[in-house]
């Protein structure tokens, strides 16, 4: 006995990590912010609320090359948490989107704000 459907499924390209709740994604064409950052998405990881080790809580930036990821994630809008230890948060990225001058917008449902995040001119 075996489980058919298991062997029929697809496997992710990618894993973000568990409980980071990956809720926005945008893939940046635009260019306001240095090249290595063309083509590739920013993804706003809401985070977690209930795990001893709470994750997520920011936005991170995957490179793609030829239409998949090709490296680990890397650190873009962080904060929204002070001190790990605690259960402060300052904001949960939720959604994520680019501007029409190449800023990336950040919505954020605690601060029941959207962020604007451009390069220093």
């Amino acid at each position: 006995m075996g489980y058919p459907l298991v062997a029929k499924a697809i496997a992710p390209d990618y894993s973000l990590g568990a409980h980071v709740a990956a809720l926005g994604l945008a893939f940046y064409t635009a260019n306001a912010f240095p090249g290595h950052y063309r083509g590739g998405a920013f993804v706003g990881e809401h985070g977690s609320w209930n795990r001893a080790q709470m994750s997520g809580y920011k936005v991170v930036y995957v490179p793609f090359a030829d239409g998949k990821p090709s490296g680990l994630p890397e650190d873009f809008l962080t904060g929204f948490r002070p001190d790990p230890k605690s259960d402060l948060a300052y904001g949960r990225p939720v959604g994520v989107a680019v501007d029409h001058t190449g800023a990336l917008l950040v919505a954020d449902d605690i601060g029941n704000i959207v962020w604007r995040v451009a390069p220093k001119r």
